[in-house]
């Protein structure tokens, strides 16, 4: 069969199954609609792993192919499809996490009223998430982009009768359209500048030298902006954590390994762009950089399960956008497609200790669950080594791809940033994995249902053997790197580095171990010795109240003069003119009173007017 038809097959069952439901909703019952998404979403994912089945027998990209859809100014504008080794390793990821969501919502929402609501929207998503990654040109890119936000959106709010969610969706639409408003003019500037959206044309113009260097930052950088929007980078970042407010399966979908990567995939599918720019390769690795240590630091302090691995997330995205700023193109990708797996596992398992526990969410009214459901302790335990670097996990063989690019790239400050960030995620994550699991304490459980803990099983697996695709022979980099794409990953003589890393992770794990799993050392003691920091920390070093101080409320006065100019001055413009007419029409209205001295009266002080106007005319004309 023709290639074009597996893409279609990728791409078109997840719309066709959104389609099904919406149509569908009041008569479709929970178990069918849970049938449609898993199957649909369960094609898709066949047919990915055929593509990457045939680019991995190949070795080198599938064939593209497009069609023109409209013409702009005597220039088509095509849509297609494209399918690099970076393309379809993102649909694989893209399908095999909306599958294994699809099986998990079925038993998380199973209660919910809105089921068949619920599951039209991860369709959609899954679809708009599947067009993103395989479009390859910028319009198209841009629009299913939006489309992925708008579903994000509806995502997020799902449960709009709680107002913290509703605050939430309207939070994640309008800081994430601040980074789009970057991507929307990098497009229309490089459409006007080489006339194509197309990503081979903005190469060849680069590799030709028809754009000065200046230029070339300046579209690197407005793209960034998009990706930083998206991917929750500093400082567009404080949507996400609050995107926790959504059902914990969106949280695994969108918020660990697809839509927040997607600002990852956009740098990573541009790299020739920003490598053509020192200044743009400096500027992500630099913000990249701070974003995972300033993320890691709040993880700290924060007592919620989801918002924990929230801050998580924006450490770990930080991570992947240090590496591709320190041309660790292959490192990042890597990151990428591990932390989809051991970070879905982590938030679908935070969800099955939230049913476990009758939707609690406190890790300070948490303990002792281990006792009590030691399979999910397991799973939450692979998710928590990985993420932490510990061999042979997948996070350890990625996190080192990174700390070695970062350190053969020359950036020394920012590899030991990277170095206390490993420190970091290794101490808050087990100080979670401690507080939920560890303890005396025995509570009081539900049970978790098959359908929720099947998913965290196979995620469970990938999490602890993905990490040998790049290691020991470099498989995946040599599968990645096609038409001359740069990538540094370190000499391999440099053992020291990983040794350190893990060194530090280890005694991240001690630390929390403890302070918080036998409790030797006691933490309110710390936070009791550095009050003020430990304030910082819990508000997030009071961004969101800063934002509030110099965006919100400034914005919000200049809205309030606007309305009081439209109100009193605009509206009073056009009542007085109304007013004006209303006196004159009620004039008119007195002198037609059908009385006939009335009428003759008028009719003689008209006649003398005009006499007088005459004679005053030949006097003084």
């Amino acid at each position: 069969m023709n290639k074009d038809w597996f893409v279609l097959l990728v791409l078109l069952p997840p719309l066709l199954a959104f389609l099904l439901m919406v149509a569908g909703r009041r008569i479709l019952s929970k178990r069918m609609t849970s049938l449609f998404g898993v199957l649909s979403t369960g094609i898709s994912l066949v047919f990915s792993l055929v593509l990457l089945v045939s680019s991995l027998r190949s070795g080198v990209s599938l064939p593209d192919w497009e069609f023109t859809w409209l013409t702009l100014d005597k220039k088509p504008i095509q849509f297609g499809v494209t399918l690099q080794p970076l393309n379809v390793l993102m649909l694989v990821i893209v399908s095999l996490v909306s599958f294994l969501v699809h099986i998990y919502s079925s038993g998380y929402m199973k209660d919910d009223e809105r089921f068949t609501v619920f599951y039209s929207y991860l369709a959609l998503f899954t679809f708009s998430m599947l067009g993103l990654v395989i479009s390859p040109n910028l319009l198209q890119i841009y629009i299913f982009w939006e489309l992925v936000g708008v579903c994000s959106f509806l995502l997020v709010g799902f449960w709009y009768f709680k107002p913290e969610a509703k605050r939430a969706a309207q939070k994640a639409f309008i800081v994430t359209r601040i980074g789009d408003i970057g991507l929307f003019i990098a497009i229309a500037m490089i459409f006007a500048k080489i006339g194509s959206f197309e990503l081979h044309d903005l190469k060849g113009a680069i590799e030709a030298g028809k754009l000065s260097s200046g230029m070339i930052t300046l579209f690197a950088i407005l793209i960034f902006i998009g990706a930083v929007g998206k991917s929750g980078q500093f400082p567009l970042h404080t949507w996400l954590p609050d995107a926790m407010e959504g059902p914990t399966p969106v949280s695994a979908l969108i918020h660990a390994a697809t839509m927040v990567a997607a600002g990852v995939y956009l740098v990573a599918n541009t790299f020739w762009l920003f490598q053509a720019s020192s200044v743009a390769m400096d500027v992500i690795a630099y913000v990249g950089g701070f974003t995972a240590i300033f993320a890691a630091t709040i993880g700290i302090a924060q007592t919620d399960i989801k918002r924990i691995l929230a801050y998580s997330t924006v450490s770990q995205l930080g991570y992947m956008m240090l590496a591709l700023g320190s041309v660790g193109y292959v490192a990042g990708v890597f990151h990428l497609m591990t932390h989809a797996f051991f970070k879905a596992l982590l938030f679908l398992a935070a969800g099955a200790v939230i049913v476990s526990l009758h939707h609690e969410q406190d890790i300070r009214k948490m303990g002792g669950l281990w006792k009590k459901n030691k399979g999910l302790g397991w799973l939450f335990l692979i998710g928590c080594l990985s993420i932490a670097g510990i061999p042979p996990f997948s996070g350890f063989f990625s996190k080192d791809e990174i700390l070695l690019s970062v350190y053969a790239n020359g950036r020394y400050g920012l590899f030991i940033v990277g170095v206390i960030a490993a420190f970091l995620t290794a101490f808050y994550m087990f100080r979670l994995f401690f507080k939920v699991f560890a303890g005396s304490h025995e509570p009081k459980t539900a049970r978790v249902p098959w359908s929720m803990t099947g998913p965290m099983i196979v995620l469970a697996i990938l999490s602890a053997v993905a990490g040998f695709i790049q290691f020991p022979t470099h498989f995946l980099e040599t599968w990645l790197i096609t038409g001359g794409m740069k990538s540094l990953h370190g000499p391999e003589s440099i053992a020291w580095i990983p040794v350190l890393a893990v060194i530090v992770s280890l005694l991240g794990i001690s630390l929390a171990y403890l302070m918080y799993g036998v409790n030797k050392w006691d933490s309110r003691r710390v936070a009791q010795a550095v009050p003020w920091l430990h304030q910082c920390l819990v508000r997030k070093y009071y961004v969101d109240e800063m934002y509030h101080s110099l965006i919100v409320l400034p914005l919000k006065g200049f809205g309030w003069l606007l309305q009081v100019w439209d109100r009193y001055v605009i509206d009073g413009l056009v009542q007085l003119c109304g007013w004006i007419s209303m006196r004159v029409g009620k004039i008119g209205s007195t002198l037609q009173n059908g009385q006939a001295q009335t009428y003759a009266l008028i009719s003689v002080v008209s006649f003398v007017i005009l006499i007088v106007s005459l004679l005053a005319g030949r006097l003084f004309g």
